[in-house]
């Protein structure tokens, strides 16, 4: 083992969201001290991190501090300022600082266009798509696929504010009206009967451990309900299972990735999309897995041996927390939610609150994903934030 990597006790992360925040704790536990780059002083992973370095993501100055105080770096978030980020983290590499995932992984994911690219080109199976720059290039995109099509940003997308569906031609103008100023691609609508996501984690020797598939329930493009195990049959589990570890050992660097994927009605698995990090997906590991995948993250890019990611429970479900309104954060009713059994609690400790904003989340774990939905849905109820 790498000496360099095997010292690693200091861990730097750009972005200081709720994904870093929940990193903060498994790193304590393992003996880490854990310092945090976000523009916002009151950022959720500031908060009780051991240190927040107050800049924007792609400040240079502030990531070389970053880099300098800790042994190694890693990201929480993969859609800012895409190329910036990325050169200046290939510069920190080149120094001789480790960064997972490698800027070269960044490069790749970071672009929609590209990962699609890159996993066609490794024979992964994807939906079919196509790059347009024009009107009459998204015509032909449809011509060739039918309605409905997805009109998509090639970055700087997340829980789809960077998509557009496009039904019929009358709404081509108001989805290049969305996503003005953006490139683009077209992407064959799938439809799809259940989405999938698996959470993937590869150490820096190359060691790839993954978790079980679960299944995810999105609304608006957010995730609503996650499943875990999601219920499918073991085929179409160790099917999917393959897929993902396939796609992340083509991948430089260490880490957890979210591999998020559509099982469609002849049963055939596509890769929607590939997340560098620790993902809304595997949230319900912190209680219903031996390991979580934020202390897994947190192995990985420290050259410790990965965890066990079995559940240590029949069922769990997992549902968000969103905003519902606009202005400060008032969380009320954890505490009555936290009296039903096998139910948790999480606030992201973010100040402000807005519509479809990711305040926290809950997880229930039990004997059955019947019986913990319906405490997921009783526990959400008493929940205001």
């Amino acid at each position: 083992m790498n000496q360099e990597i095997q010292m690693t006790t200091r861990v730097g992360i750009i972005g200081g969201g709720q994904l870093a925040r929940m990193m903060v704790d498994p790193a304590h536990k393992l003996g880490f001290s854990l310092i945090v780059l976000d523009p916002d002083p009151n950022s959720p992973a500031g908060q009780i991190a051991d240190e927040q370095i107050v800049a924007e993501l792609t400040n240079k100055k502030a990531i070389q501090e970053l880099a300098d105080k800790t042994d190694v770096l890693t990201i929480e978030v993969e859609v800012t300022n895409e190329k910036g980020l990325q050169n200046i983290l290939q510069e920190i590499k080149d120094g001789g600082k480790p960064v997972h995932p490698s800027p070269k992984t960044l490069a790749i994911i970071q672009d929609k266009l590209k990962q699609n690219e890159f996993l066609q080109k490794n024979n992964l199976p994807i939906p079919d798509f196509l790059e347009v720059k024009t009107k009459s290039d998204i015509k032909m995109a449809i011509k060739k696929f039918g309605y409905p099509v997805l009109l998509k940003a090639r970055t700087g997308a997340y829980d789809g504010r960077g998509n557009a569906l496009i039904k019929t031609e009358n709404q081509i103008d108001d989805a290049l009206g969305k996503l003005h100023g953006k490139n683009l691609y077209v992407e064959k609508f799938v439809p799809f009967k259940k989405e999938l996501a698996i959470m993937v984690a590869r150490n820096t020797s190359g060691i790839i451990n993954s978790y079980p598939v679960v299944e995810t329930i999105h609304e608006n493009n957010i995730l609503n309900y996650l499943f875990s195990p999601a219920s499918i049959d073991k085929k179409t589990k160790a099917k999917a299972k393959q897929i993902a570890e396939d796609a992340i050992k083509l991948l430089d660097g260490a880490g957890v990735f979210g591999v998020e994927m559509f099982l469609t009605a002849a049963n055939e698995i596509l890769i929607n999309e590939i997340a560098p990090r620790v993902h809304n997906s595997g949230h319900h590991t912190i209680e219903a897995n031996k390991t979580s995948q934020f202390e897994q993250h947190l192995r990985a890019i420290s050259g410790m041996d990965l965890g066990e990611t079995k559940m240590i429970v029949p069922a769990s479900v997992m549902i968000n927390i969103l905003g519902e309104r606009k202005g400060k954060a008032k969380p009320q009713g954890i505490k009555k939610a936290e009296k039903i059994p096998g139910v948790f609690v999480h606030i992201y400790g973010k100040l402000e609150t807005r519509i479809e904003r990711k305040m926290g989340h809950i997880t229930v774990v039990g004997n059955s994903l019947d019986e913990c939905k319906a405490k997921a849905e009783k526990a959400r109820s008493l929940i205001t934030v």
